[in-house]
C-alpha cells in the first residue's frame, strides 16, 4: 500500500491470474456434478429408448398401412402391437428416471394404437 500525502492509502489491484487470498476460488462440489451428471445421463437414455421404441411403433403401423392383401384382423392386430410398443416407450423411460410404473403415463403409450387405427381404418 502507498500513502499519499492528500487522500486515504490506495489498494493495489492484483492482477487476475494471481492468487488472491481475500477472495479464494470456490471448493468443487463433486457430489452435485455427479448427480448433473448423472440426470443428464437419464434424460439421454430416456430419450434414445423413447424414441426408438416410437420409430418401431410407427413401422408397425406403416406395415398395418402398406399391406398388399390386408384383413382387418390383421391391420387391428399390427395397430395393437404398436400401441403395445409405445406403452414399452413409457415403461421404459418412467424405469429410468426411476419413477413409479403403474401411473396413469401408461395411458400415453396407447396413442399410436388409436393413431394407427385412425390411420388404417379411415
Amino acid at each position: 500500500m502507498s500513502h499519499s500525502p492528500a487522500g486515504p492509502p490506495q489498494v493495489q489491484k492484483r492482477r487476475r491470474h494471481l492468487m488472491d487470498p481475500n477472495a479464494p476460488r470456490p471448493v468443487r462440489d463433486l457430489n452435485a456434478e455427479d448427480q448433473s451428471l448423472t440426470r443428464v445421463q437419464r434424460w439421454v437414455m430416456s430419450t434414445l429408448a423413447v424414441t426408438t421404441l416410437l420409430h418401431l411403433s410407427a413401422g408397425v403401423i406403416i406395415a398395418a398401412i402398406a399391406e398388399s392383401d390386408p384383413t382387418l384382423t390383421a391391420q387391428i392386430g399390427l395397430n395393437i402391437i404398436a400401441g403395445a410398443f409405445g406403452v414399452g416407450a413409457v415403461v421404459a423411460a418412467l424405469a429410468i428416471h426411476g419413477r413409479r410404473i403403474l401411473s396413469w403415463w401408461l395411458l400415453l403409450g396407447l396413442v399410436p394404437t388409436a393413431v394407427g387405427l385412425w390411420l388404417t381404418l379411415g
